[in-house]
């Protein structure tokens, strides 16, 4: 009764891998998490309907022959990533589909965009790149779009595109402060990017020590036109999250990264905390900074929990 925050499984966004073919493919680096094929995919779908998590995320890991130094493979109309949001819509079409609009999945160089010949990324060519992938993801079925690879100007461009082709409710969740963080290593485990990566992403990445700089980033976003924020990863950044709710009325997502998630579960493992308590407390700290919502692998344990 005198709870000030409140949980529930509607709180939640489930991130999952997609891969080719139809074998299930655990992901060592992510205990209890693995890439899956079409039918699989589909099959985690209607597990979140049934669980009462409102929307997945996909995430495609690209055959390696399909990946190229400009990523193009990104604006395949029938690439992995449209293949699975058609198959889900098809399936259970009320459950929504968010949809990662980044070059990293596609790339031989593991860059979230287009790179010169010393290695940095061309913004403004990437951002007409980002522009038609989240296109062609809108024209597969997907609900909302989300540029995770920070740009400048690519929301801009994008909610135009959107309009112009009449993609007026699909929504731009804008990854619009993300920390240039040593948390993803699991992720690109996940994607098939470890290993490809050639330098760092510093140069577009947020710098962990700036907190102003993240409101320069949401403010930019926000004028663009995004209809929802993020802040990545999470909880090393629940002030970050708690600032940006207390100066944008527009919600805030937080995505609880690969890291944080298998330090949970190294530390259950370890027998160092439990499992169950230790997810449902990270969880709540994001409701409690201000999040409207949570990307977390852990979506599914912790709405069968709540649902207890």
């Amino acid at each position: 009764m005198h709870a000030e925050t409140v949980l529930t499984p509607a709180d939640l966004i489930w991130p999952m891998f997609v891969t080719e073919g139809e074998e299930e493919e655990p992901i060592a680096a992510l205990p209890g998490v693995s890439r899956w094929g079409l039918k699989g995919i589909v099959a985690q779908a209607r597990e979140a309907r049934a669980l009462g998590i409102p929307c997945v995320a996909l995430f495609p890991n690209t055959p390696a022959a399909l990946r190229s130094e400009d990523g193009r493979e990104a604006l395949n109309s029938d690439n992995l990533m449209c293949r699975a949001i058609r198959e889900i819509k098809n399936a259970v079409p009320e459950v929504g589909i968010l949809t990662d609009v980044a070059l990293d999945p596609y790339t031989s160089h593991g860059h979230d965009g287009i790179v010169d010949d010393n290695g940095y990324v061309l913004n403004d060519d990437t951002a007409a790149l980002l522009t038609d992938q989240a296109l062609v993801q809108a024209e597969a079925g997907s609900d909302i779009v989300a540029p995770s690879d920070m740009m400048d100007g690519r929301i801009g461009l994008i909610r135009t595109a959107l309009e112009a082709n009449g993609h007026h409710n699909v929504q731009i969740m804008a990854y619009a402060a993300k920390y240039a963080s040593g948390f993803y290593g699991p992720f690109r485990d996940a994607v098939g990017s470890r290993g490809l990566l050639k330098g760092d992403k510093k140069t577009y990445q947020m710098d962990p020590a700036n907190a102003e700089e993240a409101l320069r980033e949401v403010a930019l976003d926000i004028a663009e036109g995004a209809d929802s924020v993020m802040v990545k990863p999470g909880l090393p950044y629940l002030d970050i999250i708690l600032r940006v709710k207390n100066a944008f009325e527009v919600p805030v997502f937080a995505y609880q990264v690969s890291g944080e998630y298998a330090m949970i579960e190294a530390a259950a493992a370890a027998g160092a905390g439990d499992r169950e308590t230790l997810v449902m407390e990270t969880l709540m700290a994001f409701k409690r900074a201000g999040c409207s919502g949570v990307l977390t692998y852990h979506a599914p344990l912790a709405a069968r929990l709540m649902g207890a």
